[in-house]
């Protein structure tokens, strides 16, 4: 997988783990997600994703469980709009800082704006200098999924199709169900 990809999937497999805690499922169906990135190469990527309540449950479970694992902090605070997650978490050396922002209905749109910072480990290549990154989600629930899509299917920019539930299966040590 390119490296724009691999981003791509890092967000919204982050802005999955970020939902994990309190928040409900998402409706079941095709989502398509547009990520807006500012300061990276990558402006903006929008893909589809396919989801049952099982399978949005299972990814919830089991990226919210690493994330608590990593997580010396998470807070999940309901608001008026939606909810907001705070989370300081470690991963290969480096410490990062989350603030995101969820709005709107998780059965028809909605928006998660998320700010970290990054401290310490190696600096990735397409991360903005400080390690500081600003990432807006837009998702709206377009239907059914399409025929020929399991639950976990993403299409990808260019059309490149993968399942997220098996790149977590083949990760060691991940729980499976």
């Amino acid at each position: 997988m390119n490296r724009h990809l691999a981003l791509i999937a890092c967000g919204v497999l982050c802005a999955s783990a970020a939902a994990a805690e309190n928040l409900p499922s998402r409706k079941a169906g095709l989502w398509e997600m547009t990520m807006k990135f500012e300061q990276m190469p990558v402006q903006q990527q929008t893909t589809r994703q396919c989801i049952d309540a099982k399978t949005d449950s299972m990814m919830n479970a089991n990226f919210g469980g690493m994330g608590q694992q990593s997580c010396s902090k998470r807070e999940t605070h309901k608001t008026a709009k939606g909810f907001t997650v705070d989370s300081v978490c470690s991963f290969d050396g480096a410490t990062t800082t989350t603030h995101a922002v969820f709005a709107g209905d998780l059965n028809s749109a909605y928006t998660v704006d998320v700010t970290s910072k990054r401290q310490g480990g190696p600096q990735p290549s397409r991360m903005a200098a400080g390690g500081e990154t600003h990432m807006t989600i837009s998702a709206r629930w377009t239907g059914p999924c399409k025929a020929g899509m399991r639950p976990g299917d993403m299409i990808m920019p260019g059309g490149i199709k993968m399942n997220i539930l098996d790149i977590q299966a083949r990760r060691p040590g991940r729980p499976q169900q």
